[in-house]
């Protein structure tokens, strides 16, 4: 009998759309008692990851995009609980803070160089504004929007850098360690300055520099001069220390007599 081997299962559950990579649960029936074993798809989005999970996620995606995109009214949302029991869980999450300590408080000053972004009114609806002509057509239009990262220094039609003494590889590394906190931020404040809860549909990918790209498909039209105020005003706070100042260097020094470096343990003799 032929041995099945880890690669003929992958690549069947490949061709069969089946998840590679199942995340496997117990589940104990509240009746009976009686305890079993379910595989749940791990719904990974990267084809890498799981090529079947990430083609059924682009589908879902695909279908979505078709039904939802032209809709002119915001599908009713399901109501979990009246306001009266939200208020109980409300007021019992509180106490429950309050026993554990004292809340955390965070800074939420903005830098000075950073320029200020216009607030207005943020209604409930996903549906972008509607334009009429005078012969009394409506027009609902869309937008496409491509983020890219700035340049860190002439390259070659390949993407490697034409002087690799003068790019900056460091500020490359940063922001595309911190490209997700920039994204999630810059939708925060479109969100905030358009007025309404803007949807889209977006996919990132590199460029042959390997600088972050995204390509963003958007409900609604915005004008592109909010849109590059947007982009200016948009920064990830990070906390990133200082290298060109000692700091705690007493504290180096007794770590050094009380671990000293093998250099300066006694040798054995003959050596």
């Amino acid at each position: 009998m032929p041995r099945i081997t880890a690669e003929m299962a992958h690549e069947l559950a490949v061709a069969q759309k089946v998840c590679v990579r199942p995340l496997v649960r117990r589940v104990i029936d509240q009746v009976d008692g009686t305890e079993s074993k379910v595989a749940l798809p791990c719904n990974s989005t990267r084809e890498d990851v799981c090529p079947s999970c990430a083609d059924k996620n682009r589908r879902l995606r695909m279908q979505q995009c078709a039904e939802g995109w032209h809709r002119t009214d915001d599908p009713e949302r399901l109501v979990l609980a009246d306001a009266e029991t939200l208020h109980q869980f409300d007021d019992d999450a509180g106490d429950q803070v309050e026993d554990e300590g004292a809340r955390r408080v965070r800074s939420t000053r903005r830098r000075d160089d950073v320029p200020d972004l216009p607030r207005v009114p943020c209604e409930d609806r996903t549906v972008g504004r509607a334009f009429e002509t005078p012969d009394g057509k409506i027009y609902r239009p869309s937008m496409f929007l491509t983020l890219t990262m700035p340049s860190y220094g002439p390259v070659k039609a390949n993407g490697t850098p034409l002087d690799p003494s003068s790019y900056n590889y460091r500020r490359a590394a940063l922001d595309a360690l911190h490209f997700p906190k920039l994204v999630d931020r810059f939708w925060q404040h479109v969100r905030g300055c358009a007025g309404y809860r803007v949807q889209y549909f977006a996919a990132v990918e590199p460029q042959k520099r390997l600088a972050p790209h995204l390509h963003a498909a958007v409900r609604g039209a915005i004008p592109r001069s909010l849109l590059r105020q947007i982009m200016k005003a948009t920064y990830a706070q990070v906390w990133w220390p200082a290298l060109d100042r000692p700091v705690y260097v007493h504290r180096c020094e007794l770590a050094a007599l009380r671990h000293p470096t093998q250099e300066s343990w006694p040798r054995p003799a003959g050596r």
